[in-house]
């Protein structure tokens, strides 16, 4: 199945210098060996480059389209229809000047949107496309965290006037909860609406979000004869380095916890498998912490396409194991000018302001000045909607 279509890429995640240019890619390549031009000089299948998944697919799959892997071509085509019709952030939902409007000043003047892929989903496995059930333990510590985002919103006016739909769920307005002045029963990965220490922001905020595994951003792979370096560029400029032990040595001890896990790969084939495992518990990847195992498949199909598969599986998470798939394309390394150390400045020093201003509020609360810090919205901001915007 060959896509004829032309992209131009504008990328809003890594930072590109002049012309990327125009790529005609194959959409879903069959898998086979790669060719034998494709090795390294010591003889190993060669994945280096800078690789991106170009297309618009989906991690879950629409219900609608069943078990059905891929679309047609009119099937992408109203996929397409429907996101150039899409305002986004740049939607006035409310009345100019209001509190809903000004929180909805973050634009989307710097975002790109994507041809619709061949792809239904990422997912693959189950065959509907769909995450497996979450676990009843899962539940229950997604409810926890929700309530505890929900009550430090209990004192807004979001909460009260409803003027974000589900914003407040069915949490009811009332005087600052007493949940205000306690530590998170968690340790915080989401925005809480309060900025008593750093570990109430966002890892965002922190300019810690990069998280694994990535199915999206820039990676720049580059190889030895003993190891494999993968640098990933994601969100904005929160990028890390990955480094895939292919010794044959076994996982770090247990004790041992690291933020991207321990990587240990092997060659199957022309196929790169890492396993990974000793994920830290501050970490969280949809739910799953240091239960986290991930085994990744890499396959260069041809010169310009790498096919990417990963099993997930926490059972303190998920009923079962479930695998994406998707290709990545060879991006150009001339055209594409590739930073390999963090760029948040945003967190660096964005947050710190935000801790200010809340030590200033309360000074202006204790003295009679001011309301009470818990009426102030600073986590539904940027036209958020509801808890997606306090990272559930």
């Amino acid at each position: 199945m060959t896509d004829k279509r032309v992209f131009v890429f504008v990328g809003a995640v890594v930072v590109i210098v002049g012309l990327v240019g125009f790529l005609n890619v194959t959409a879903v390549p069959v898998a086979g060996q790669a060719p034998a031009s494709l090795k390294t000089a010591w003889g190993e299948p060669d994945l280096q480059g800078i690789w991106e998944n170009v297309y618009n697919v989906p991690l879950q799959r629409d219900t609608k389209y069943g078990t059905r892997e891929f679309l047609t071509d009119d099937e992408r085509a109203q996929v397409d229809g429907r996101q150039a019709q899409r305002k986004g952030r740049d939607a006035r939902v409310a009345e100019v000047g209001t509190e809903r409007d000004v929180a909805g000043a973050y634009n989307s003047v710097f975002g790109s949107r994507r041809f619709a892929g061949q792809r239904s989903s990422q997912i693959v496995d189950p065959p509907d496309g769909r995450l497996p059930p979450t676990t009843p333990s899962a539940k229950q510590r997604a409810k926890l965290e929700a309530d505890y985002r929900l009550s430090l919103l209990q004192n807004t006016d979001t909460c009260k006037s409803k003027v974000r739909g589900n914003a407040c769920a069915n949490w009811e307005y009332g005087p600052p909860h007493a949940n205000w002045d306690k530590i998170a029963p968690f340790y915080n990965t989401g925005r809480l609406n309060r900025h008593a220490d750093v570990e109430d922001g966002s890892l965002g905020d922190r300019c810690m979000s990069g998280s694994f595994p990535a199915f999206a951003g820039y990676k720049r792979i580059v190889q030895s004869p003993n190891a494999i370096s993968m640098f990933f560029d994601i969100g904005q400029g929160q990028g890390y380095q990955r480094n895939i032990v292919m010794n044959g040595t076994p996982h770090l001890p247990a004790s041992i916890r690291q933020w991207w896990g321990d990587s240990r790969g092997r060659w199957e084939g022309n196929t790169l498998v890492v396993d990974v495992t000793n994920f830290s518990p501050k970490t969280s990847f949809n739910g799953s912490r240091e239960n986290l195992h991930v085994i990744e498949r890499w396959t260069r199909l041809d010169a310009d396409t790498i096919e990417y598969q990963a099993t997930i599986e926490d059972p303190t998470v998920w009923t079962r194991p479930w695998t994406v798939k998707f290709e990545l394309y060879k991006q150009d390394d001339v055209a594409n000018r590739f930073y390999t150390e963090p760029r948040c400045f945003e967190g660096n020093y964005g947050f710190p302001a935000m801790l200010l201003g809340e030590r200033l509020v309360e000074v202006a609360y204790a003295e009679g000045r001011g309301p009470h810090p818990a009426t102030k919205d600073n986590a539904t901001c940027d036209g958020g909607e509801g808890l997606d915007a306090l990272g559930n």
